[in-house]
């Protein structure tokens, strides 16, 4: 079987033990490791079968993600088992971006990523962490080709997804791409503002699902090293307290920005993914949203109130705006990080061949998904107080 086609006698079941067996057929493999991503499975397969009006294109596109997730895991494990040394690899001083969806985290990351001294975590080698066996030295891998050629075509199709958030094989991109296979992150976004998968992720301890991805990151950097690794997802905030744990010496970068702008942002973004896979349109989608982005920020500011100061520093959207590279300065300097010339040098290439709106403009209403200035002003006050974004 491929991992193209369901069973016949009943295609595009959302129930683990079928898609189990589905991977299993399609790459040969036995063993998933530790079976506790099957409860998130099941959460998600319940999710999907019965929250989210899948028609017939929606079915049939998720229960192919779910199961190249699967073989992907199958993949992972099997790799483990054959290269035992990877674990014992070390993970230092990683750099985690992370703030509200929408703050200026990707632009950040990208710029930050020019560096040759870091190592970001990009989009082809997320979705593909596991070693191809037998690709030889020196040759490009057709799973990253593959990529670029399928991104090339969604980018036409869907011209208005790609002014909200551009991707690209390339393109340094979020960690919850490669945390996917623990089944207990919030994977595209709208899974976890859809019930029951939304009550699931919002209980669930993080700490196993980290430290998983640190043996991803492992995974990754044994077939291209690199030295400082930059990583970035909003939903680093609901783990603030799994990361320091993980990465005791890590360093966190908060992007911040005015709620009523990153939220009505956000809510468009999710519009376009929910109507791209399949989902029915969410009733109270933006009441979901900011509660979804209030929760997130007072669980990770509870972390970071607590945690050792020197591992955090806050940026805010309208100064990285106004001088991108005064702010890279703090952010170095705080870390107590070299930038060398080379990386500034790269830095500000690529701020004059990417400004901002490169790839069009995004536009939004606040109105249109059931919110307005004052509701999120009111909910958020606090932060917006803190950090002054008003």
């Amino acid at each position: 079987m491929s991992e193209e086609n369901p069973s016949e006698e009943n295609p595009y079941e959302f129930k683990v033990a079928p898609l189990l067996r589905a991977a299993r057929e399609a790459t040969g493999l036995e063993d998933f490791g530790d079976p506790r991503f099957e409860e998130g499975l099941g959460v998600l397969c319940e999710m999907l079968e019965t929250g989210a009006g899948l028609g017939e294109r929606g079915r049939r596109s998720n229960w192919k993600r779910l199961l190249r997730l699967l073989a992907t895991r199958l993949r992972v494990e099997a790799a483990f088992g054959a290269h035992p040394e990877i674990r014992e690899r070390e993970i230092r001083r990683p750099m985690f971006l992370t703030g509200l969806p929408r703050t200026g985290t990707s632009a950040t990351f990208n710029l930050l990523g020019m560096d040759p001294a870091t190592r970001p975590l990009l989009l082809w080698e997320g979705t593909f962490p596991e070693p191809l066996d037998g690709l030889e030295e020196g040759i490009e891998d057709p799973r990253h080709a593959a990529m670029k050629e399928t991104f090339a075509k969604l980018r036409e199709r869907n011209p208005d997804f790609t002014r909200i958030h551009f991707t690209d094989a390339d393109t340094p991109e979020e960690c919850v791409i490669p945390m996917a296979i623990t089944f207990e992150n919030v994977h595209q976004g709208i899974e976890a503002l859809v019930e029951p998968y939304a009550s699931f992720f919002r209980d669930l301890d993080l700490g196993p699902q980290y430290r998983y991805y640190r043996d991803l990151l492992k995974m990754i950097d044994w077939q291209r090293p690199g030295d400082r690794w930059l990583l970035k997802s909003p939903a680093h905030l609901w783990a603030m307290d799994a990361i320091v744990e993980t990465f005791p010496d890590c360093c966190i970068v908060l992007t911040h920005r005015d709620p009523v702008e990153a939220i009505a942002s956000y809510c468009s973004m999710m519009e376009s993914l929910l109507e791209s896979q399949g989902f029915s349109a969410q009733a109270d989608l933006g009441e979901r949203v900011l509660d979804f982005c209030a929760t997130s920020l007072e669980r990770g500011y509870a972390v970071r109130d607590r945690s050792d100061p020197s591992k955090f520093i806050d940026i805010r959207f309208a100064d990285f705006v106004s001088d991108s590279m005064a702010v890279m300065d703090q952010i170095y300097e705080h870390f107590e990080l070299t930038l060398e010339p080379a990386g500034k040098s790269a830095m500000e290439a690529h701020l004059a061949e990417n400004p901002r709106g490169k790839h069009g403009s995004h536009d939004y209403d606040l109105e249109r998904y059931g919110l307005n200035q004052g509701r999120i002003r009111e909910r958020l006050g606090w932060y917006i107080d803190r950090f002054e974004l008003a």
